[in-house]
């Protein structure tokens, strides 16, 4: 007997199902990422405002370092997909393999040219004589941990492309916990100092790299997937990566300019700044998880040669964007007065965020939209175009953001540049998703 075609609304109820299943952990995972620093900020605080200094330098460039590699885990859970898509799960675990190692190999560079400069890196960055000797003791022992926090971006790809959000969340919150524990031992009961937060970071991080490599290892001896360094698949893992690290990189420049911006404006204008900064960045973690979950169907989709499913599911995400960035909005808009009074009691900055934050309220739906086609796109291994819409968008909002301060306007003026770089991604996205050109089925691309 043959069975009917599953309805409109059936269709869509069982992408809602997949997105909720695997964007919900992922939010949970994110959200536990940023703890780390606060758990160190908290616990280092006590100790002296020149450490507290050291710590914010050290963990500033610590966290761009690997947020530049983040590559290792979009590109791997693309590629992961698509080969579970296939069928070949041998495969898609080798590939995952080769993620890993490539996490490995840049860590050891890292490591190697952090040690060494690591006085020099914080001065460049402007550390008062006082804080500097605590950036770079916290900068050298936690850059031991470096491959380890690549290592976590890896696998964390791995599993996501094996459709498994749950266990980079139960990690995620793990490390945490251990992470704030070893810290107040290693600080206060231990006596270490700065230097112990360090070290509890990279106990944690090597913690975490252990179970991520000891689910990956499990499952390649499952599946009779090879563990060794396989060169070819090493090399063609940084192939994929290059254009989402030109992507990553240009989208890091725009924030870089839009803070240099701000704190030309005056004290009041880059307090403001990056308070909403910081609210900016938590609405985005929403919205990135169902990024995440795009990069993980729509690889799927793509690797079974169901062209017509990853445009539904494409779709439906795009809904889910639409419908998460109004909720944000209004959040954003209700919440205004009860929000800006937990990081400043100036009259002035709250005068100067206001109507800036009305405009990432408005913005907020363009961004839902944005995240998720970033996301879909990224699953279907367009790296090449993204980093290239990426270049376009700094292009764009350059000039645009560099004459705020000539033209005037202020902060609203800044953040409705930052909303025009929003706008041209929407533009970019939306193009390439309509032109279908993304839609390139098979084991690999």
């Amino acid at each position: 007997m043959t069975q009917a075609p599953a309805t409109p609304r059936a269709t869509r109820r069982r992408h809602d199902r997949e997105i909720v299943a695997l964007a919900v952990p992922a939010f949970g995972a994110l959200v536990a990422e940023p703890l780390f620093v606060m758990a160190d900020s908290a616990i280092v605080g006590h100790l002296g405002t020149a450490q507290l200094a050291g710590l914010g330098v050290a963990s500033a460039l610590l966290t761009t370092a690997v947020s530049v590699f983040v590559f290792l885990a979009y590109a791997t859970t693309a590629a992961v997909a698509r080969r579970v898509g296939a069928g070949d799960l041998p495969a898609a675990i080798r590939q995952g393999m080769d993620g890993i190692w490539l996490a490995v190999l840049i860590g050891a560079a890292v490591i190697a040219a952090v040690l060494p400069l690591a006085p020099a890196i914080v001065d460049l960055f402007g550390a008062s004589s006082t804080a500097a000797p605590y950036a770079t003791t916290y900068l050298r022992i936690s850059a031991l941990g470096i491959p380890a926090m690549l290592v976590v971006l890896a696998s964390t790809g791995v599993l996501r492309g094996l459709q498994d959000t749950r266990t980079p969340l139960y990690v995620a919150v793990a490390g945490f916990i251990a992470n704030a524990a070893l810290n107040a031992v290693l600080v206060y009961v231990a006596g270490l100092g700065i230097a112990g937060s360090a070290w509890g970071t990279v106990i944690a991080q090597c913690g975490m790299a252990a179970v991520y490599l000891t689910v990956v290892v499990r499952g390649a001896r499952r599946h009779g997937a090879s563990l060794r360094p396989d060169v070819t698949g090493i090399r063609a893992s940084a192939q994929a990566g290059v254009p989402l690290l030109v992507r990553t990189l240009s989208l890091r420049a725009i924030l870089m300019i839009a803070t240099a911006v701000a704190a030309r404006l005056g004290d009041a204008d880059i307090a403001a700044h990056q308070i909403i900064l910081s609210l900016w960045s938590l609405l985005a973690f929403a919205l990135d998880a169902i990024a995440i979950a795009g990069q993980a169907i729509i690889g799927r989709y793509l690797g079974a040669g169901d062209t017509d499913g990853a445009r539904a599911a494409c779709r439906r995400m795009v809904e889910w964007g639409i419908a998460v960035g109004v909720v944000l909005g209004a959040l954003v808009v209700l919440t205004r007065p009860l929000f800006l009074p937990l990081f400043t009691s100036d009259s002035s900055v709250t005068d100067t965020a206001l109507p800036a934050l009305l405009i990432v309220a408005l913005s907020q739906p363009i961004s839902g939209i944005v995240f998720v086609l970033d996301g879909v796109l990224m699953g279907a291994g367009d790296g090449p175009y993204l980093a290239g819409a990426m270049l376009l968008t700094l292009a764009v909002f350059t000039p645009v953001a560099l004459l705020v301060p000539t033209l005037g306007g202020g902060l609203t003026a800044l953040w409705a540049a930052m909303a025009l770089m929003m706008t041209v991604r929407l533009l970019t996205l939306w193009l390439r998703a309509r032109s279908g050109r993304w839609l390139v089925t098979g084991a690999t691309r």
